[in-house]
Order: structure tokens, then C-alpha cells, then sequence
């Protein structure tokens, strides 16, 4: 019979493993919330990933996770009855009145939250390390950083707290950490998420919740456990299906463009050139037709001003929006993030919505690249994890900072080397993840290459508007074919 005696025994098993066990009468759900909370216990303090305790311990019966450990990310994911800060001291107060739409979902599942997870301000970055609860570090090497924004939950799950646990994207933010933590990630299609009550579209459609997970197939139980409009969806969804059952399915042959050129960062590291040419070469193995593109299929560097401008545009309304909800002075915001929003209030209406327009271009142009290839295969990074604390401004430039700022002079940002140094801290490690957001597209990192010094960095694979059940079929033929789960971190 399946014991979890040990810390050990209980990071063997995934969440559809341990909900498994329980469903059996092998286990109960209190002795597995007493291995996760054990293991937090021994690994949180170096790890930094729970960020808010949560003080619940009883399931709803008779769910496909009842009783599993869970964890939540502090943005967006609201839990009736405790804060939501965002990473930002100025919402780490305020307690939500009730449930996002995902969290009843998880909740209705059966899965028992014990805690929620440490995220940038705002979610604003590809790293977590916001001046409110100190840096996330990275499972594989505590001196690195395990991505954002969703870089709580990725280091959580690599270091073995839970199976799986709640992350979202807007620009890259479950890929990021995925990659950087060893783990799965997959940013579903546009749509088939709800974003509701407090949002119909989370970043004007660009971002949505999902998880990061140790296994391909944790991720398809999850999606059917969230996908599906809300009665307050603006739109209908994206077509859904069984995905649990798309993990082993048989899978065709695909047609998969390679790229790694980008003109965000156009000497990518040799590690994520590797990464995704091993990728590519299993990928052949397993009878797959490859080839190697000389050039994206789209722009991507009018990708990132777009993204940029809508991004920036978004940080002042959410500034703004905290302020509202509470008695929050500039005070209580990071200064990147006042920058950002100082840049986003300048920006006009008529540049705004051109950035938004432009993303049909994009769109277009992925279509067209999709009628000939089934997948875009990119390395999800362009560089390993950086270290943490590598995009700290030197104390010059976030004097000149503070002092444009303080002066309001928000138009005159944009003109400055400041942003171009935020652009390049933002974006240069990350070009490649954007594209999926603006587009709506499905997008998932899988961890197939570790570089000589241990660290993680995943393949990103992009495919068409509601094909997340061929993502999952791939990514479970990948799995099979170079398995992941057993390797494990240092810190394990």
C-alpha cells in the first residue's frame, strides 16, 4: 500500500498521482497537506516562493484533485477572505471579498490552497523580486533567479512543495519560469480561461491563468478543470476538448519551423541555440519533418514596441486602480514600477490604440506561417537564469530616475537611456515569449536542455488559435521520449 511517511516519498508523486492515492483510501488528505507544509517548512526560507499563508485544510469532496496541496500566485487569484498584493506593498492589505473564477475552479476540484506565491510588482517582469517580500531564487542554483512573473509557483514546484501549482502569462510569465525551473508550462489560447469577476480581459486579452507543473499530464488535468466560459466571459471560448485524454494520444507527423533569430537580442547565448537544436533533433527522431527558418516569420522588434506600449499603459492603470482601492501613495510602488507607469500616462490614445491594432499583424502573419508548418519552435529564453539582483540599476541612474519622476516629466522618459535599459532588462533575456501573448496563441516551454553549469532553459513551442490539445500531445511525446520529472535540484 502507498505511503507518504516521508517528504521524500511525497515529491515521487504528481498531483493526479496523489489525488489518485487519496481517492483509494491509501492516504489522507491531511497526512499529504502535512507532507507539503513539511516541505515548505524545510526548503521556503532559501527558496523564498510562499509569500502569504493560507489557513485551510479541508477539500470539497469528490473532485479530480480532492485533497492535493495547492498554492496560488499573489496576483490576480483571489481567495475570499485574504490579500492579493500583486507583489506591491500598496494592495498588501487589501483582502479580496470573493473568488476569482480560476480559484472557485481549483477550489470546486478539490484541491486544499495552504499558501499563495511570490511574484514581481504587479507581475511587470521576467524576474521575481520585488521590494516587498525579497527575491524568489531558483531551486537548480539559489545565486539565479527562477523567472516571473509566476516565479514563486515555478520555484515551489521545482523544489517539491507541490506537484503543480497556480501561475498566469501575460507576456511569457508561465514559459519564463517554466524554463528557468526545469519544469512545464503551458500559456493556453486566448480565451479559454475566463479572467472574471474583476476582469473580462486580463491585460486587454493578452494575459491569462494556468499552472506550471513537473508533468505533462497535471497540466491537461488542470486545463479541464479551468477551461470553459464564465457567465460574465466577453467572448466565447476557444474549442476545448478532453485533454486529459490528449496526453499519449497518437500524434501525426508535424511540420515544425526552427527559429532563433531576433532582433530584441540578436546574439542569443549558445546554451539556448543548443536547447532548441536538441530539440530539434529529437524531434527528427521521433519522425518529425524540421526545418530550420532563416528569419521569424514576423517582426519582433515592432512585436516589442507594441507590447511595450500596451504594457506601459496598463502598469499606470493599475497604479492608479491600487491607489483607489486604497490609501497608497507613490510611496508604496517600486520606482520601476512608477517609471513604467509614468511612461504608459504619456503615452497618447492614438498610439495606444495603434499598438493594439498592430497586433493583428501579427496575427496574420502567424497565420500565414501556420499554413505551412504546424508549430513554431523557438528557444523559450535567450539566455540561462541570470543571476539574481543583474537588473538592478546602478544608484546614478535610479537617482535620475527618481529626480524625472519627481518632476513629472513623463513625456521626456521616453527619450532617455533609462528606458532603454528597462526595454533591454525587460525584454533582452526574453524575446521570444511576447509573440503568443499578442497573438493569442497557444504556447508551452518543455525542459528538454540543462547547460554545463546545471541550470535549466526550455524550447518554446507556439501553435494555432485552440490547438492546446497538439501542444499536449507533443509535450507528452517529449516527455516519453526524454523524461524530466526524476531530475531533481540540488536543493532536493
Amino acid at each position: 500500500m502507498a505511503t507518504l511517511r516521508s517528504v521524500e516519498n511525497y515529491q515521487d508523486h504528481d498531483a493526479v498521482a496523489l489525488a489518485e492515492l487519496i481517492r483509494d483510501g491509501d492516504v489522507s488528505p491531511r497526512e499529504v497537506l502535512a507532507a507539503a507544509r513539511a516541505r515548505a517548512a524545510e526548503v521556503n526560507d532559501q527558496i523564498n516562493a510562499i509569500v502569504v499563508d493560507v489557513d485551510r485544510d479541508e477539500a470539497v469532496p469528490g473532485g479530480p484533485f480532492e485533497g492535493v496541496p495547492f498554492l496560488l500566485k499573489d496576483l490576480h487569484q483571489d481567495l475570499a477572505g485574504y490579500p492579493t498584493s500583486g507583489g506591491s506593498r500598496s494592495l498588501s492589505q487589501l483582502r479580496a471579498t470573493e473568488n476569482s473564477h480560476v480559484v472557485q475552479r481549483w477550489l470546486d476540484a478539490g484541491l486544499v490552497v495552504f499558501g499563495k506565491t511570490n511574484t514581481p510588482e504587479f507581475g511587470a517582469k521576467g524576474i521575481t523580486e520585488p521590494a516587498l517580500y525579497g527575491p524568489a531564487r531558483n531551486p537548480w542554483n539559489l545565486d539565479h533567479t527562477p523567472g516571473g512573473s509566476s516565479g514563486g509557483s515555478a520555484a515551489a514546484v521545482a523544489a517539491g512543495i507541490v506537484p503543480v501549482a497556480g501561475a498566469s502569462d501575460g507576456g511569457g510569465s508561465i514559459r519564463i519560469p517554466a524554463s528557468a525551473c526545469g519544469l512545464f508550462g503551458l500559456k493556453p489560447s486566448r480565451g479559454l480561461i475566463p479572467s472574471g469577476p474583476h476582469f473580462g480581459e486580463a491585460l486587454g486579452g493578452t494575459a491569462t491563468d494556468g499552472v506550471i507543473s513537473r508533468s505533462v499530464r497535471d497540466t491537461a488535468a488542470m486545463l479541464d478543470v479551468l477551461a470553459g466560459a464564465a457567465p460574465d466571459s466577453p467572448f466565447l471560448p476557444a474549442v476545448g476538448s478532453d485533454y486529459a485524454a490528449e496526453v499519449g494520444a497518437e500524434i501525426p507527423r508535424l511540420r515544425i519551423g526552427v527559429c532563433t533569430a531576433s532582433t530584441i537580442n540578436p546574439d542569443p547565448h549558445p546554451e539556448a541555440l543548443a536547447a532548441a537544436q536538441s530539440t530539434a533533433d529529437l524531434l527528427r527522431d521521433l519522425g518529425h519533418d524540421v526545418v530550420e527558418l532563416d528569419s521569424a516569420p514576423f517582426d519582433d522588434a515592432a512585436l516589442a514596441k507594441d507590447f511595450l506600449t500596451t504594457w506601459f499603459a496598463h502598469c499606470a492603470h493599475s497604479v492608479a486602480d491600487a491607489k483607489r482601492a486604497t490609501s497608497a501613495t507613490d510611496s508604496d510602488f517600486e520606482d520601476d514600477t512608477l517609471l513604467m507607469a509614468a511612461i504608459g500616462r504619456a503615452t497618447s490614445p492614438v498610439d495606444f490604440l495603434e499598438a493594439v491594432a498592430n497586433r493583428q499583424v501579427a496575427v496574420r502573419r502567424l497565420a500565414e506561417f501556420h499554413t505551412e508548418y504546424d508549430l513554431l519552435l523557438t528557444p523559450t529564453t535567450a539566455t540561462p537564469p541570470p543571476r539574481i539582483g543583474a537588473f538592478e540599476q546602478p544608484l546614478p541612474m535610479r537617482l535620475a530616475q527618481r529626480g524625472l519622476l519627481t518632476a513629472r516629466a513623463g513625456g521626456l522618459l521616453r527619450h532617455t537611456p533609462i528606458v532603454d535599459q528597462l526595454v533591454k532588462d525587460n525584454l533582452g533575456w526574453v524575446p521570444y515569449t511576447q509573440l503568443a501573448n499578442l497573438t493569442g496563441r497557444p504556447a508551452m516551454s518543455v525542459p528538454l536542455h540543462w547547460t554545463e553549469d546545471g541550470l535549466p532553459i526550455g524550447s518554446q513551442f507556439v501553435g494555432r488559435l485552440g490547438e492546446d490539445g497538439l501542444l499536449l500531445r507533443l509535450a507528452a511525446q517529449l516527455e516519453k521520449a526524454r523524461p524530466w520529472a526524476d531530475r531533481r535540484p540540488p536543493l532536493t
